[in-house]
């Protein structure tokens, strides 16, 4: 079947909506509205992954894409596609052919012409099998995209042609309402042919082996390094519009580190957790974000047959207060899960209700240790199993260590439970999750989109990203049936996400935990951060800093 409409991503680390800063206008009055040091301090809870299109799977990967590259549209503060590289689009057949004009002033800072052919490489290298893009699947609504990542068609067949060297042309399989938005997500950006022939498997992998088309390059980066400088792209096109002379990143794993550099002036940023938040609510620079992006606890069905049981799954679910977690543990205003998809996306075509709210089953995301005993019970006795010993995977980050800690004191209140925390890298944990090599772990997803199908579809058999081993017959052919014959039919289509979302949940796939806020301290005189919380987050693209 045609699995995977289109939508994103990962990922793990989320980020958050926009409030306070970032909202005046792009267009500038004069020179004495800025600063004179045009200069960016930025901090990041996890190290840089990639910066290889094709590889990456997190949401920092994607947000130094997002700022370093260009693709045919970029997405303004409503979240809505505005032309980049693309001039005029022009959508025929039924809404399954896309001709689009590509303006021709756009180079790569190797000094090459941005032309169709750019994408037409990028493209099919994604879905070529060789390449082993975990996102490949997101372009399988591109004529022929999935025979081609199957290996059963030539790369050549792909539905992209260069119809001119700065006209483009796509053909989908069917009609995608939400197409010009994942065509403003990095994974359908252009590449350099010659930059990729020339650096192989090294390309991405630090700032030396990148070429960049965006507002910003990629330097000062070694591929593990705990810093690294977007700096201004000379060879932007649009770089008039481009005011910050380079954004400074580091990593600070422990919010303690960044608000005590934040304090001293060293940042003009700083994530905030637990106490920090409720001592800074009424800090000028205090803002609130809620993005769709969401923290769950996976269970490893290859690594523990006892997870195959459904009696203990809910049983694991039903032994975690969501909201002792998020108010007593994390405090930083996160929300507890009232199932997978998080509220934010999308609403009922009818009713105008909240998909979160519509489909939620409480039993799989409620607290009731009575409940989860009897569970386990029964599931102990229908599997032959007289204890769990298990080891729970997180990143290094202070939020996982917080939420580990509660989940796995929850958890042992369960006859004959014993969790051990693991802790690694972020970067090594998302490795690792995506070779399946890990018996529970914290998993966290943030959407390209308001789609409830951008979160769906990660459950869905044979996705990349579903590492756990659930599966369920039922749940397929309501997705399948929503993206592939209900296109057009948007209250059937809806009726079907929602049942999806029931099936899931009621068979406890997974078990949400919560829905991820970042609370940060962002200093009043840095302008026009463009945040989209249902997408990459953050676009420095038109940023500055005032006087």
């Amino acid at each position: 079947m045609t699995r995977k409409s289109t939508y994103l991503l990962v990922s793990a680390l989320s980020l958050l909506t926009l409030a306070g800063c970032g909202t005046q206008s792009t267009k500038s009055t004069g020179s004495t509205r800025y600063a004179a040091k045009q200069e960016l301090n930025w901090t990041e809870s996890s190290e840089l992954a990639t910066a290889d299109l094709a590889k990456a799977t997190d949401t920092l990967s994607f947000t130094v894409l997002q700022n370093t590259q260009e693709g045919l549209y970029r997405l303004n503060k409503s979240g809505t596609p505005k032309n980049a590289l693309a001039t005029s689009t022009k959508v025929t057949n039924g809404g399954k052919t896309y001709t689009f004009k590509l303006r021709k002033n756009a180079k790569w800072s190797n000094g090459q012409p941005v032309t169709a052919k750019d994408f037409v490489y990028s493209w099919q290298r994604t879905v070529n099998p060789k390449t082993a893009s975990q996102d490949a699947f997101y372009l399988f609504q591109v004529k022929n995209a999935e025979a081609v990542n199957a290996g059963k068609k030539p790369l050549s067949a792909l539905g992209i042609r260069a119809t001119g060297k700065y006209q483009l042309t796509v053909n989908l399989t069917k009609p995608v309402s939400y197409f010009k938005k994942l065509l403003a997500w990095p994974l359908f950006y252009p590449l350099n042919q010659k930059a990729v022939n020339q650096y192989g498997k090294q390309y991405g992998t630090s700032s030396a082996t990148t070429v960049s088309n965006g507002p910003f390059k990629l330097t000062k980066w070694n591929g593990t390094s705990k810093s690294w400088v977007l700096a201004k792209n000379q060879t932007y096109w649009d770089k008039s519009a481009v005011h910050l002379t380079k954004i400074n990143e580091q990593v600070t794993e422990s919010t303690t580190t960044s608000y005590n550099l934040f304090n001293a002036k060293k940042t003009d940023e700083t994530l905030l957790s637990g106490q920090q938040v409720k001592n800074n609510l009424n800090n000028p620079n205090f803002v609130k974000r809620l993005p769709t992006g969401t923290q769950r606890l996976d269970l490893n069905e290859k690594k523990v047959k006892a997870f195959k049981n459904k009696s203990i799954r809910q049983a694991l679910s039903a032994a975690i207060n969501r909201q002792q977690l998020v108010k007593n543990v994390l405090q930083d205003g996160s929300v507890a899960s009232s199932g997978f998809v998080p509220a934010g996306m999308g609403n009922n075509p009818k009713t105008g209700e909240d998909f979160s709210k519509e489909a939620t089953v409480k039993s799989a995301v409620s607290y009731d240790l009575k409940r989860a005993k009897r569970l386990l019970a029964k599931g102990y006795q229908q599997t032959g199993t007289k204890k769990l010993a298990m080891t729970l995977s997180i990143s290094d980050t202070d939020a996982a260590k917080q939420a580990a800690e509660y989940v796995q004191s929850a958890l042992e209140k369960l006859p004959g439970v014993t969790i051990s925390i693991k802790t690694v890298p972020y970067v090594q944990l998302i490795t690792q999750q995506h070779a399946g090599n890990y018996e529970l772990t914290f998993s966290g997803w943030q959407s390209v989109f308001a789609d409830p199908i951008n979160f769906l579809d990660v459950y869905e058999k044979g996705s990349s990203y579903n590492t756990s081993g659930w599966s369920n017959s039922t749940f397929d052919k309501l997705l399948t049936q929503s993206e592939n014959q209900y296109g057009n039919q948007p209250a059937k289509r809806w009726a079907n996400l929602v049942k999806a979302e029931q099936v899931l949940m009621n068979d406890q796939g997974t078990i949400p935990l919560y829905q991820a806020a970042k609370s940060q301290l962002v200093r009043k005189n840095v302008k026009n951060i463009v945040y989209n919380p249902a997408s990459v987050p953050y676009d420095f693209k038109t940023t500055y800093i005032a006087k």
